[in-house]
This record gives C-alpha cells, sequence and structure tokens, in this order.
C-alpha cells in the first residue's frame, strides 16, 4: 500500500549516464562562458521561471538548473575553474551563462529579481575562473552591457564627424541662401 502525503514530493533518482550527460553539458557551458551568474530561486513559480528563460534566451543567456553536486564535477573536470571557490553553491540554485558578454548573465538575473523579489544573486564566476559574491555580481549587473560600450564609443568617435558635417552644411546653406539672394536682386 501506497500513502501520499500532501506536500510530500519525491525526486527520482537519475541514472548514471544522464547524470555524466549533465556533466558534460555542464562543463562545455563552463567553458565557453565569459561569464556565470548564480542565483536562489527558491518559491518561483514555473511559469515566472518559463518567463526568466524566455528572456535570457533573447538576451543571449543560457539558464541551467542543475544538482550543485554535479555542477561541481563539471568545474572541477575544468583546469579554469578546478580552484575556483564553490563553496556558495548551497541551496536550490540556478546558472545562467552567456558565450559573448561577461556582464550579461547578471544583467538578466538582476532585472529578473527588480519584479520577483523570491530571486537572489548569490554568486558568479568570470571566464577566467574567479569566483565572485553577490555583491560583485549585483555590482556586475548595473554595468552596461558589452554592445551598449561598443555603441556608446561608436557615438563617442564620430560625434567630432558630425560636428563638422553640421559646420560645413551650415555654412554651405548661408553661401547658397546668399548666391540666392544675389540672383534674385
Amino acid at each position: 500500500m501506497i500513502l501520499l502525503l500532501k506536500g510530500l514530493t519525491t525526486h527520482m533518482a537519475i541514472s548514471k549516464d544522464k547524470k555524466q550527460a549533465l556533466v558534460s553539458e555542464m562543463s562545455q557551458l563552463f567553458a565557453n562562458a565569459k561569464g556565470t551568474a548564480v542565483a536562489k530561486y527558491q518559491s518561483i513559480s514555473v511559469a515566472d521561471l518559463q518567463d526568466l528563460r524566455r528572456a535570457a534566451r533573447e538576451a543571449g543567456v543560457t539558464i541551467k538548473v542543475v544538482k550543485n553536486r554535479l555542477v561541481r564535477v563539471a568545474m572541477g573536470s575544468q583546469d579554469i575553474y578546478k580552484n575556483a571557490d564553490t563553496s556558495a553553491l548551497v541551496g536550490q540554485l540556478l546558472y545562467a551563462f552567456s558565450t559573448d558578454d561577461e556582464v550579461m548573465p547578471a544583467k538578466v538575473l538582476h532585472e529578473f529579481a527588480k519584479t520577483h523579489p523570491a530571486l537572489e544573486l548569490v554568486a558568479g564566476f568570470s571566464g577566467e575562473g574567479i569566483a565572485q559574491g553577490s555583491a560583485d555580481v549585483t555590482a556586475l549587473a548595473s554595468l552596461p552591457s558589452k554592445h551598449q560600450l561598443i555603441a556608446e564609443v561608436v557615438a563617442q568617435l564620430l560625434s567630432p564627424v558630425h560636428d563638422v558635417t553640421n559646420a560645413l552644411s551650415g555654412n554651405l546653406h548661408a553661401l547658397l541662401d546668399g548666391i540666392e539672394a544675389k540672383a534674385t536682386a
């Protein structure tokens, strides 16, 4: 006879092959990541997690929910992360990875946490394998993204060109107005 208790959930053990596949996938994510952010997500609904995954996908960020023990194994298999401090990897966590932007994983999680306070940034890892605390990851989230920085630099570089073009355009208009005034006089 099976007795089911209300509110009690059981987790099926995953097979060894499935664990190896997850470790392999996580190893690849860590190997290719320029930045990783880690957050607690307890008491966030499945629908909200789907919204987070959608927002992350649009920003080029991959979200994974994997047992911390398997993450430690995956990190241990990478020379860069082998000696990283993983003491913050405790509890129900999700991992956000980006292969092309160091800031975006932290930014995506931080933005989501503004409307979902149950999501809490707890740690992060740089692409060089350096562990970051929650304060570091939150500070990182406030930085502009790589694309924003590039756009700002391009705008700064083009600013003198625009100024010269506008000045020449103004002088040309004045010259043409003068010629037109002479012609009609």
